[in-house]
């Protein structure tokens, strides 16, 4: 599966160890920054990411900040992404089979590195299970 991944400073460890978990799965991986753990504005990794997944170059994202939030009110601006936030393998779960989610927002201060890739793993393997859900997921869409 072809992943998106960027972050902000606060996720920059998290996003380095989940480009290395993802790609042992077998994805492939683009990184769309940082390449360092510098202070930076996560508007600048957050909408490239959401770009990619809006224009189909991507199947998947997963963005990365302090609490997650600022990288989903981002990412959720472009048509089509579906941003969720996770911090538990049950939500990254539903956000797939309900909301047909394609970033997955991981908050870094909140959650252990294990757990995000637990969370990562189940996201990029559960799918969309349609059916009533698609109606809703349907109505999202501004445009």
């Amino acid at each position: 599966m072809k992943i998106a991944i960027g972050s902000d400073h606060a996720g920059f460890d998290y996003k380095t160890e989940i480009i290395n978990h993802l790609k042992h799965l077998g994805h492939d991986v683009q990184d769309y920054g940082p390449s360092n753990a510098d202070s930076v504005d996560y508007p600048d990794y957050a909408h490239p990411v959401a770009s990619a997944i809006e224009n189909g170059e991507h199947t998947l994202g997963i963005l990365i900040c302090g609490s997650a939030n600022g990288v989903a009110i981002t990412a959720n601006k472009h048509q089509g992404v579906r941003a969720a936030i996770a911090w538990q393998n049950e939500i990254a779960a539903l956000a797939r089979q309900h909301n047909n989610a394609n970033i997955l927002c991981i908050p870094a201060r909140f959650i252990d590195m294990d757990l995000s890739k637990k969370i990562v793993t189940t996201f990029t393997t559960t799918d969309f299970e349609g059916g009533r859900h698609a109606n809703r997921v349907n109505k999202i869409s501004c445009a």
